[in-house]
């Protein structure tokens, strides 16, 4: 089964139709802020409905590999590569939708980290009682971080990780202690308002904001 998305976003500024009744959407979770707006727009605009499902990326990338399918695909390049590899979606018209970058939070009331740099964020990270990041792409580009900075094994007693950022900001914002939390920005700041502080970016030196895309 071959999923083929539709241009979502093309279809609202060009005024060019969807051909669906009901849209599906699989979408990664750091960019979910950006996608409600969108939805809504394009309801208002052609009256279809819209359903749409949020996992991590290693789950998308599980679902189309055992024939999972939706309309539009929204991920990091890597898995929308891989899937249009394997002849489970249509990549040639892979339509780059934004950049999410990885950041550090505390809890409102906890010390701050100095975290500018990368061996400061490294003392950092050691310092704290625990610290917590999720198992999606973000989570496991965090873990290949600390293996070649070369403290991940001291990391490791001290490392919680969760299968989604949700998990990641619940244990946050109910937490305890010198906790530090890593996940996707936009996630951080979704959860502002609930106890939770973002305290910067990962450094310069090693910060990344891989691309999420959308299939057309």
């Amino acid at each position: 089964m071959m999923t083929r998305g539709m241009a979502l976003v093309a279809a609202m500024l060009m005024g060019t139709s969807v051909q669906a009744a009901e849209l599906s959407i699989f979408s990664a979770g750091a960019p979910e802020p950006g996608v409600h707006p969108v939805i809504e727009l394009y309801k208002a605009k052609t009256n279809n409905t819209v359903t749409v499902r949020f996992a991590t990326a290693p789950a998308i990338r599980k679902i189309i590999s055992e024939n999972g399918g939706a309309n539009i695909v929204i991920a990091p390049p890597a898995v929308i590569k891989e899937a249009s590899d394997a002849g489970k979606v249509d990549g040639k018209t892979q339509v780059p939708l934004g950049k999410v970058g990885i950041g550090i939070t505390v809890r409102q009331g906890a010390p701050v980290p100095d975290v500018s740099t990368v061996d400061k964020m490294k003392a950092a990270l050691l310092a704290a009682e625990t610290v917590v990041y999720n198992q999606a792409s973000s989570g496991n580009y965090l873990q290949d971080l600390f293996v070649k900075l070369g403290f991940a094994e001291q990391l490791a007693p001290k490392t919680k990780r969760y299968p989604d950022g949700d998990a990641v900001m619940a244990h946050m914002i109910k937490g305890s202690g010198n906790e530090i939390g890593l996940g996707p920005i936009t996630e951080i700041n979704q959860n502002t308002s609930k106890g939770l502080r973002f305290v910067g970016p990962l450094p310069a030196d090693v910060r990344t904001t891989p691309a999420m895309w959308r299939l057309p």
